[in-house]
């Protein structure tokens, strides 16, 4: 099996009722690429995957697998599986019978779907589960077997709509390995759909952070999550902590930016300028006591304990600020802040980006449970 490049090119998506789901978008993921498209619910990213697959056809523009123009080629003429959310197995059926249920129509005889459904068991680690029906399995064992199902058919491109979903948190973090795993012993190409940061963040070569209907911004987890170009896309992915202003000031690459709680700096991706509006974020992570550029004093209001890590909240001026440490043990001293005490905190202007003031900045903070 080997992967090929999927390109849209000024893909957009209108419904007959004049929704626009998709606005005019282009899009190139390469081959081999395990590209996520992370967004919150109705953003327009399973409409995508759709238009990929075949069961959507783009209002304007093309998709395009390998460099062939797919339009008017239908879902089963296209070299992709989908994976859907409920996974769709046959319940009657063996496992190997599921996972070879779509060779039959390529006319293989009993014994070759026999033969191919093991090595793909042996490939989903699920070698001696083959007679088993798909209710005696678990739901880790399910998805495996939804996964060597959709390989069967030999896409070159595998589309998955937050397949993980339904799972629990434990096995949701053990599946993202085995997904993974999976993806890169074949070399297909992966497109996954989710709005589980946690999951592209872990998972993915690459991933496009979407909301209504527009790509934001497309990179790394590292790009994504350290460099964010837009506000909902600092917002929704990651905590983060956020303060609004204007700019007062720019350079090299810096802007200054007169708050609530006073002047904070940091990095200007967008090229702002004095007088815009702008939003500057920064991550708990970065927050500090006693330390850094911009520097602030906050009264401790609540301290939660999540084992390897303790998030403190501080009262600054009427605004929440989050601040992360990690439980070295160390945490749990007696030189702990009690409650109530005011310290002071500070973060340095290089951790914190400065971008475009944007209602949708809020809103992703909600919708990221922030």
């Amino acid at each position: 099996m080997r992967g090929k490049d999927v390109v849209l090119d000024g893909v957009s998506i209108t419904y007959p009722n004049g929704f626009t789901a998709v606005q005019p978008t282009d899009l190139r993921i390469e081959a081999g690429e395990f590209f996520s498209i992370l967004g919150p619910s109705g953003c327009g990213k399973t409409t995508i995957l759709r238009a990929v697959s075949g069961f959507v056809e783009p209002t304007d523009g093309r998709v395009l697998i390998g460099g062939e123009d797919q339009r008017g080629i239908g879902p089963n003429a296209r070299p992709t599986a989908l994976i859907f959310q409920n996974l769709a197995l046959f319940p009657l059926m063996s496992v190997w019978e599921n996972v070879a249920f779509g060779l039959e129509a390529r006319g293989l005889g009993r014994r070759a779907r026999r033969e191919r459904a093991q090595e793909l068991l042996d490939l989903v680690a699920l070698p001696d589960q083959g007679d088993k029906k798909p209710g005696e399995l678990s739901g880790g064992q399910r998805q495996r077997v939804a996964i060597a199902r959709a390989l069967a058919v030999e896409p070159a491109v595998l589309l998955l709509d937050e397949p993980l979903s339904a799972l629990d948190l434990k096995l949701r973090q053990h599946m993202r390995a085995e997904l993974r795993a999976i993806q890169q012993k074949t070399g297909v190409t992966f497109i996954y759909i989710t709005h589980d940061q946690g999951e592209a963040l872990t998972m993915s070569d690459r991933i496009a952070v979407m909301n209504n209907g527009v790509v934001e911004q497309v990179g790394s987890g590292d790009q994504i999550y350290s460099r964010p170009r837009t506000a909902f896309a600092a917002s929704f992915v990651g905590e983060t902590n956020m303060l609004q202003g204007k700019v007062v000031q720019v350079s090299d690459g810096m802007a200054a930016v007169e708050t609530d709680i006073g002047p904070m700096q940091g990095r200007n991706p967008t090229g702002l300028q004095p007088g815009d509006p702008a939003m500057l974020f920064f991550r708990p992570e970065v927050l500090r006591m006693g330390a850094g550029q911009n520097r602030l004093t906050g009264t401790l209001v609540r301290r939660d304990l999540e084992g390897a890590f303790v998030n403190l909240f501080f009262d600054v001026a009427g605004h929440s600020l989050t601040m992360h440490q990690t439980n070295t043990g160390a945490a749990m001293g007696s030189h702990v802040v009690p409650l109530n005490d005011t310290v002071d905190l500070g973060f340095d202007a290089t951790d914190a980006v400065v971008l475009p003031e944007s209602a949708m900045a809020r809103t992703g903070r909600e919708m990221a449970g922030q």
